[in-house]
């Protein structure tokens, strides 16, 4: 069966967008694993468990001082309703045995074949001595609409970030679906293609949080950490555009779990103060199974 019951939130981010920490899948967070295969959600119930490689953590089109490479794995159970929770748990190599806990809840609606709709709601906790850049966040609220024009497919997401740090974005990605018409090993098998071009638009106090909670661990770079001046600080309110990226993942995939490789080559705009963030190559590997 070629259709897997499945949402695979949490980032994004993102992420989850970041070819690194979002969770969720339709953020710019990718800290948390998603695979990119076009899933199609049926009303019917499922638990989706997976894990997942990232070469760095990479959270709304921006990236912390040195790379964090990280594994996570993912929990997330839908039921026949539309309603879903997750749980998330990320380790980033070389650092804390737990760096990260993401716990959160939504809902999935279909309103037509073409056009589907998500909210939900996700609280990060973080290890005291948590060093990706994420961590200057604590609670995301996300919306995400998406159209099929048959040709491409578009989805606008609206992320409202609170807590540490208060900051709001939108993402937009157009991506192309392919799968093949042929096995490989057997008659249950394919490989899924989905190509996407995403751009993100944001503030960035998140990034000034980030600054300060580390000021003393990274004084070499002092990321964008604004020392009393409105000017700069007034600078990181302001709704720019923060990131373009594209990725490509191929997916193996069978009835019950698919195993994903994917990479993105992310271009930051906007960067503030001498935050060293560049053009940059990211790969995932990403494993899930889902219960029916």
């Amino acid at each position: 069966m070629k259709l897997l019951c499945l949402l695979f939130f949490v980032a994004g981010s993102n992420a989850l967008y970041a070819a690194g920490l979002n969770s969720i899948s339709y953020t710019g967070n990718d800290s948390h694993m998603v695979a990119d295969t076009d899933t199609v959600v049926k009303r019917k119930q499922s638990l989706s468990v997976g894990i997942n490689y990232g070469s760095d953590a990479l959270f709304f089109g921006r990236t912390g001082p040195i790379k964090y490479p990280f594994f996570n794995g993912d929990i997330i159970y839908n039921s026949k309703s539309g309603f879903f929770v997750y749980g998330s748990l990320l380790k980033v190599l070389g650092y804390a045995p737990v760096d990260e806990v993401d716990v959160g809840g939504g809902y999935f609606y279909r309103f037509s074949k073409s056009f589907t709709s998500t909210a939900s709601y996700t609280r990060f906790i973080f290890n005291k001595n948590a060093n990706v850049i994420k961590s200057a966040s604590t609670n995301d609220i996300n919306v995400k609409n998406s159209y099929d024009w048959h040709l491409f497919k578009t989805s606008a997401i609206v992320d409202y970030l609170f807590g540490k740090s208060n900051d709001i974005f939108l993402t937009v990605t157009n991506s192309k679906y392919f799968e093949s018409s042929w096995s490989v090993f057997d008659d249950k098998d394919f490989l899924s293609l989905n190509p996407s071009f995403n751009f993100i638009m944001g503030t960035q106090n998140f990034v000034q949080r980030y600054s300060f909670d580390h000021r003393f661990q990274h004084q070499e770079i002092d990321n964008i950490y604004v020392h009393n001046d409105p000017y700069l600080a007034n600078y990181n309110r302001k709704f720019n555009m923060l990131n373009y990226s594209f990725k490509i993942p191929l997916a193996y995939n069978r009835p019950h779990y698919t195993l994903e490789a994917s990479w993105r080559y992310s271009i930051p705009v906007n960067v503030e103060g001498i935050l060293q963030n560049r053009k940059e190559s990211f790969f995932n590997f990403t494993f899930y199974y889902v219960f029916y």
